[in-house]
């Protein structure tokens, strides 16, 4: 089986769901990137993106209760997997292993 892979954009929101634990759902990943990145960010870029990294098993969902102020609508939770966090780990630690091969240069 070929294994699993991890997009830019997936690995920023799934950093975002493993940074906001059992809290992350879909508009606050939204705007803790949009903070982080200091830009813009779709909407639906992010529920694509959710939607992917189920699909592979790097998180789990579940609905939160339905409440007044979401027109009794209700939020889609998502969890961080252990095969999500053993990807995130590998994706750390090429990334650093890549970053450590930059010669001591000055770039002035």
């Amino acid at each position: 089986m070929k294994e699993q892979s991890l997009g830019e954009f997936e690995e920023l929101v799934l950093l975002m769901v493993a940074a906001h634990h059992d809290e992350a759902y879909g508009v606050l990943i939204l705007e803790s990137l949009e903070e982080k990145l200091e830009k813009k960010v779709n909407i639906s870029a992010i529920h694509v993106a959710l939607k992917r990294l189920e699909k592979k098993g790097f998180v789990t969902s579940r609905f939160g209760g339905i409440t007044a102020d979401r027109g009794g609508r209700r939020k889609k939770f998502y969890v961080i997997s252990a095969l999500g966090k053993s990807m995130l780990d590998k994706q750390y630690a090429l990334r650093t292993s890549i970053y450590q091969e930059i010669p001591n240069i000055s770039f002035n």
